[in-house]
C-alpha cells in the first residue's frame, strides 16, 4: 500500500469536470485507489462518492494507491493531482 497526500489548489476544488477525469484516470489503473477527507473516504472509480467529499480549495486529501501495480498507479495518480487538482 503506499499513500500520499495532496493539498488542493483549483480554486473551484473537486467539481463535476474534474472528478469525472479523476473516475476515468482511476479506472484505468489495476491498483484499488481511494481519496480520504477528513473522516470520509471515497473509491476513485465512484463519481458520486468523489463529489460527496466535497473538496474545496486548501483541503488536503490522503490518496491511497493498494493492490496492482502500485508504483505505476501512484505515479500516475500522483501526476494527475498536481497536473489538474
Amino acid at each position: 500500500m503506499k499513500t500520499f497526500n495532496y493539498t488542493i489548489i483549483d480554486e473551484l476544488g473537486i467539481h463535476a469536470r474534474p472528478a469525472g477525469m479523476l473516475v476515468k484516470a482511476a479506472k484505468e489503473l489495476d491498483s484499488e485507489i481511494t481519496i480520504t477527507k477528513g473522516d470520509k473516504t471515497a473509491g476513485a472509480s465512484k463519481l458520486m462518492m468523489i463529489m460527496g467529499l466535497g473538496v474545496k480549495k486548501g483541503d488536503t486529501l490522503v490518496v491511497t494507491i493498494d493492490g496492482g501495480d502500485e508504483e505505476k498507479s501512484y505515479n500516475a495518480m500522483k501526476d494527475f493531482f498536481e497536473s489538474n487538482l
